[in-house]
């Protein structure tokens, strides 16, 4: 007689091993993808770090550390504008921000990021889905650069590290407020204002759900007598990083950065970067000043006109290698 044959079992024991080998194949694949995904992060981390060898503009990609030099090209003119002050406000912006403030010496350097992201699926700004800016923003300052205004001491500048999506370019925004006077040449006029542009580098426009992988640095250093200050900016996001530079003597801020602010706003004009409901995000700013002493976080101290549709959460300033502080924002 012909053994009994336990269809059933044997497909259940067939589907089971397939299970087991498809969870198995799946698992691996996960930890393959997080694995990369933590090498990117280092990666975007290290060439944040790295040096340009030279002035102009230079791109480079994953997993190399080297900057390779490409053609600047012209900011759009498009002045991401200073605070006018609204008052009290939940939402962030236009001076309703966290800076990160150092009370020993002097920022060399500042690199912003979003370790945490949650819920972010859109964002509209005025040029429609995924237009915003991300900018990383000095202090107001009083430095020689308002030497020429009509009230010098009445005069103050201000440096702008920019990322435009909806403009496709990374550059610095230079500003001389309150200078009430013709703006020096090059410079345009902006109310009793001047403002004036870097050399730009060319950058796609990044999605807001690649958000997570952005991330923004900016640079200062001072001049000796035999070579110029140099300000630079890194973008970086996903496995490219960009880079511009210019001149620190435009408005000296390697002489008087006291205080950071970065985070995500409107695309320039006072604009706001809309998001959906239900984002959150988290914010970290780390800065550079020959320290390991946290950073103070300074409320109110939002420097820019630009806004998010976002609520500030709390802050903390932490001491490290490189100190930082971090908060949330969501709606």
């Amino acid at each position: 007689m012909k053994p009994m044959i336990d269809l059933p079992r044997i497909a259940l024991i067939a589907i089971a091993g397939g299970v087991l080998c498809a969870a198995s194949l799946s698992f691996g694949q996960a930890a393959n993808d997080d694995a990369e995904a933590h090498n990117q992060e280092l990666w975007r981390e290290a060439i944040a770090q790295t040096e340009v060898p030279a002035e102009g503009c230079f791109h480079a990609s994953y997993p190399s550390l080297a900057w390779n030099q490409v053609d600047c090209s012209i900011a759009p003119m498009i002045p991401f504008v200073p605070r006018k002050g609204r008052g009290i406000s939940q939402t962030v912006g236009d001076g309703d921000d966290y800076a990160a403030e150092v009370t020993t010496g002097l920022i060399s350097k500042t690199v912003g990021s979003f370790p945490k992201v949650k819920g972010v699926t859109t964002e509209t700004g005025l040029l429609g889905a995924n237009d915003y800016s991300l900018q990383l923003n000095s202090n107001f300052m009083n430095t020689a650069a308002c030497d020429g205004a009509s009230d010098p001491a009445n005069c103050l500048d201000w440096e702008q590290f920019v990322y435009s999506s909806g403009y496709d370019a990374a550059f610095m925004q230079y500003w001389l407020i309150n200078y009430n006077k013709t703006c020096p040449g090059g410079w345009f006029s902006y109310s009793n204002d001047c403002y004036t542009n870097s050399p730009a580098v060319a950058v796609p426009q990044e999605a807001i759900t690649e958000l997570k992988t952005l991330k923004l640095s900016g640079a200062a250093a001072k001049g000796t007598a035999k070579k110029p200050g140099k300000d630079t900016l890194v973008f970086t996001a996903g496995k490219d990083a960009y880079s511009t530079t210019g001149l620190d003597s435009v408005v000296d801020l390697a002489t008087a950065w006291t205080e950071s602010e970065f985070n995500i706003f409107g695309d320039g004009d006072g604009s706001e970067a809309d998001f959906n409901s239900g984002s959150s995000v988290t914010v970290k700013v780390g800065v550079s000043n020959k320290t390991q002493d946290a950073p103070t976080c300074a409320s109110g101290a939002g420097t820019t006109a630009e806004t998010n549709n976002l609520n500030l959460g709390s802050c903390t300033g932490t001491g490290a290698t490189t100190p930082y502080i971090e908060f949330t924002e969501s709606n």
